[in-house]
């Protein structure tokens, strides 16, 4: 079993397939090289939606909270070539993945090389995309109802032969989090800390089940943020380079800071799209 309280289905690293959002995974420099062509100039002219719709992404970062409701810009009419400036002109940050729903729409989230500013794009059932929108928030809405609606009762049933400290770990985390309520601190339970054998951990991610969201923070490294089945229970791991754990722990809670941006994040993005804006598209 691999080290750690998420484990991938039957021991494989899972991959997520993310849509293509017309960015090029590089240095920011070259991902909007573009807007310096004469190409990118034409572009500009020619799509008037994108131009009058970044000084109101603008005003939105920098009225915005972490803790205020998102707000949204439509996309989903925008033509491709629309789309294409306008992903040129966020560029791709480091934190994105999936949210999936009962009713098996999946949502990706791609946050913008500006933090606080994400793509957000709806697939129904079949894979067709249906909805697509830009969200300036701490992290998209439906990141958190996605983990809630997959929540079930928490049921502890009788321990495995061989486990020996995870009763009154099972018993804290659901305690903490019938209890939990907005508002409230984020309880942290780090394993490395903890006496858990391989069957605890075992049970203890059996019993919690999985969730319905994954995302994932690039860097030196990287922090993976899963939801449980479990009600405002989270895991969340970091990554060395060289994709081994250095710290694992389960958070009961708001959403984890980790994948979320703070309240600063929004002004520095604010400044940073209105350079992008006054450079290229006034």
């Amino acid at each position: 079993m691999k080290a750690g309280f998420w484990v991938a289905p039957e021991g494989a690293d899972e991959a997520m397939t993310l849509l293509p959002i017309g960015v090029d995974d590089a240095p920011q420099a070259r991902r909007i090289s573009l807007l310096a062509t004469g190409e990118g100039e034409a572009l500009a002219k020619a799509c008037p939606r994108v131009r009058d719709m970044l000084p109101k992404i603008v005003a939105a970062l920098e009225s915005q909270k972490a803790s205020a409701p998102g707000q949204l810009f439509d996309l989903t009419e925008f033509s491709d070539d629309e789309k294409r400036l306008l992903s040129e002109a966020i560029g791709e940050g480091e934190v994105g993945g999936l949210a999936a729903t009962p009713d098996g729409v999946t949502a990706q989230v791609q946050e913008a090389s500006m933090a606080g500013l994400w793509r957000v794009r709806f697939t129904d059932g079949a894979g067709k995309l249906f909805a697509d929108y830009l969200e300036v928030s701490a992290l998209p809405e439906i990141a958190r109802r996605a983990a809630l609606a997959n929540c079930r009762p928490l049921t502890i049933s009788a321990p495995p032969e061989g486990a020996m400290n995870v009763m009154p770990l099972l018993q804290e985390i659901a305690a903490r989090s019938d209890a939990w309520k907005e508002g409230d601190e984020t309880h942290t339970v780090t394993f490395s800390l903890l006496p858990m054998n391989p069957v605890d951990m075992s049970f203890l991610q059996q019993t919690l089940g999985p969730g319905s969201v994954k995302l994932i923070s690039k860097g030196y490294g990287a922090c993976r943020v899963h939801s449980t089945g479990a009600r405002h229970v989270w895991s969340v791991q970091y990554f060395n380079a060289s994709d081994e754990i250095v710290l694992d722990t389960l958070e009961i809670g708001a959403p984890p800071a980790a994948a979320c941006a703070a309240d600063e994040d929004f002004v520095d993005s604010a400044e940073r799209l209105r350079e992008i804006e006054e450079a290229y598209f006034s």
